[in-house]
């Protein structure tokens, strides 16, 4: 009964309820208990699609303990700055030479040691502390690129990719704090890249297209991350400045084994080529796969084939010892981009 729409003031409206549910045989001896329970079962009940119910149980007090003892943690790490960046290569495949890095943060926590982004950015997601961790990651990551480019003078410059969170894309101030940091750190805004995930872009087109331009007029690079995994529409690409295509990693792995993935692989380097963007095909890790994504024009490249994900320290000895060079591809004898001729409606 409850999803029967009703009327009101002239306006038929659509209703749903999550329920949870704690049962008074449990040995509760406190009112404040079974409630507190019951509220833990129907949060649960929304976090796994709303309109439904769920029966409470010990193990959700557990994992409802867990994630506020994360969330105090990350709160506290925060003010306490326990990030770290490290720095993933990106390689130019027909070369390969290093042309820039992409900016990852790790928590070092002081119990747990270095964390990965899976295990605390849905948190700093969901409260919204992925805005200050979000900025400090630019902040950290315009300087030391700075300090590279100095380090090892090269043309064309290193660059740097920054992720840019789907909050911090809706951040009313984001514009500002990023010419901000380039004038603090002193870096071309052409050596930074800003990486947005389609989703975020395709939330809301019309406000997007502004912002994306509005950061373009700042002279930065912007990048379309995981490209092919979310719903963007080829009609509106050709609307915005970005100037990179990432293709997603799930999109390599299978490569080599399905042709479906390697149709989309080809078709995304080909689109790019038509709207005049370069490519980066992230995940890579066999040589098969350079070889493939060479064969296919595709200019950029990053993933465990050439590094992981390492420190400043790390990056810094990495550019002194293969000067820039990450290893002698195997390059393909007859790379070049590929030439068609398409029309984007």
């Amino acid at each position: 009964e409850m999803a029967q729409p009703f009327n009101l003031c002239g306006y038929e409206v659509f209703s749903s309820a999550s329920i949870g549910i704690a049962l008074s045989t449990e040995g509760y001896t406190r009112a404040e208990d079974i409630l507190r329970d019951a509220d833990t079962a129907m949060y649960r009940a929304k976090a796994l699609g709303k309109a439904r119910h769920e029966m409470f149980d010990r193990e959700m007090h557990t994992q409802a303990n867990e994630a506020l003892t994360l969330e105090t943690d990350l709160r506290r790490a925060v003010e306490r700055q326990e990030f770290v960046v490290h720095y993933q290569p990106i390689v130019e495949l027909a070369t390969g030479r290093i042309s820039g890095f992409e900016a990852l943060v790790r928590w070092q926590h002081p119990k747990h040691g270095l964390l990965s982004p899976a295990k605390f950015i849905p948190m700093a997601e969901e409260t919204g502390l992925i805005v200050p961790i979000g900025e400090w990651i630019l902040g950290e990551s315009c300087r030391q690129m700075r300090l590279w480019q100095e380090q090892f003078p090269t043309y064309p410059p290193l660059t740097i990719s920054v992720n840019l969170s789907g909050k911090q894309f809706a951040q009313a101030g984001s514009v500002k704090h990023i010419k901000q940091v380039l004038h603090e750190t002193n870096l071309d805004p052409r050596s930074l890249k800003l990486e947005i995930r389609e989703s975020a872009v395709m939330e809301n087109i019309e406000t997007a297209a502004g912002m994306l331009k509005q950061l373009r007029a700042l002279g930065v690079k912007l990048s379309m991350d995981d490209f092919g995994t979310g719903y963007s529409s080829l009609s509106y690409l050709n609307r915005f400045p970005i100037s990179t295509l990432n293709i997603d990693r799930s999109f390599i792995k299978e490569m080599a084994d399905q042709d479906e993935n390697a149709a989309i692989v080809r078709t995304i380097i080909m689109l790019a080529q038509t709207l005049e963007m370069d490519v980066v095909a992230e995940g890579i890790e066999t040589e098969d796969q350079v070889t493939q994504l060479q064969a296919l024009g595709c200019e950029f490249g990053q993933g465990y084939f050439f590094s992981e994900p390492i420190s400043r320290e790390n990056a810094t000895r990495f550019l002194s010892d293969t000067g820039r060079c990450v290893l002698n591809l195997p390059i393909y004898d007859d790379f070049e981009p590929l030439q068609f001729v398409t029309t984007v409606q």
